[in-house]
């Protein structure tokens, strides 16, 4: 495995890992360039094994033993020291490992429900930490699919990536191009759209009928405004968690975590891959 070194935090061959911590540049940078960076070995191997092409690698020189078994291919490896890697990136990279890669095409709506059995459909869900932890959490607990509005958050951006432990290559989603009439095309394809709100006339999770759970989309909005108006208007049911000690929501990754748990609470039991 050939290595390159580079001193040069300004060096052109590391363009990809500029400016790490500036949300709007990689925004603007990452998805028209088709590309996103992964963070951690951990991660950067699940990336590899979900079929995501490698474009290049940069690792803290100390690290580079790290990812010797692995075939990098034709993507190069570049090494160099904590204060160059800090200097590119824009912050400390205590994990020493980074990768640059390509984005796959992503599937249509229509291809990701017809394989779904459990969905969750997010509208406006723009905080990347929210974003990782609720891929996390549909991985985990049974949840086939993601769905976003066009205003979410990427989910492959690095901070979504990494919280998400790379559950965001394992779980398939697809964005919904018109909103909230996408959740007609949810509906159409024989889910029971159910939105999650605080509201006093919501009926509680745990009452939901069978065929209400049966092929649930559940709904969520983004963490403190929740759901509009609109998006709650264009659901079947609207489901609350019930609260106590007057506590009158979840952040908005908890309360997915709780309502996944609560809708496959009766699948047959399953064990990690």
């Amino acid at each position: 495995m050939p290595v390159h070194q580079i001193t040069d935090p300004g060096d052109e061959r590391i363009a990809d890992y500029r400016a790490l911590t500036d949300v709007e540049l990689r925004t603007r940078w990452e998805p028209p360039h088709g590309l996103f960076i992964a963070e951690g070995e951990l991660v950067l191997r699940r990336a590899l094994r979900a079929g995501y092409p490698a474009r290049s690698y940069l690792v803290d020189a100390k690290r580079v033993d790290q990812l010797a078994d692995l075939d990098t291919g034709e993507a190069p490896v570049y090494a160099a020291s904590p204060e160059v890697l800090q200097q590119a990136t824009g912050f400390h990279v205590h994990r020493g490992v980074l990768a640059s890669f390509r984005r796959k095409p992503l599937p249509t709506a229509a291809e990701v429900l017809a394989d779904a059995r459990r969905v969750v459909v997010l509208e406006d869900v723009n905080n990347h930490t929210n974003l990782g932890a609720i891929f996390r959490g549909a991985a985990a607990l049974g949840v086939d699919a993601v769905l976003l509005s066009p205003t979410c958050a990427d989910p492959l951006y690095r901070r979504s990536v990494r919280v998400s432990m790379g559950e965001v290559f394992a779980v398939p989603y697809a964005k919904l191009d018109h909103w909230p009439g996408g959740l007609d095309q949810v509906r159409e394809s024989g889910f029971t759209v159910l939105a999650m709100t605080p509201a006093p006339d919501a009926v509680p999770m745990q009452r939901l009928t069978p065929a209400q759970r049966e092929r649930a989309a559940l709904l969520l909005g983004a963490e403190g405004p929740g759901l509009t108006a609109a998006a709650q208007a264009a659901s079947d049911v609207r489901v609350v968690l019930p609260m106590r000690r007057g506590v009158d929501s979840l952040n908005v990754a908890a309360a997915a975590a709780v309502a996944f748990w609560e809708l496959g609470r009766d699948d047959p039991p399953f064990g990690g891959d």
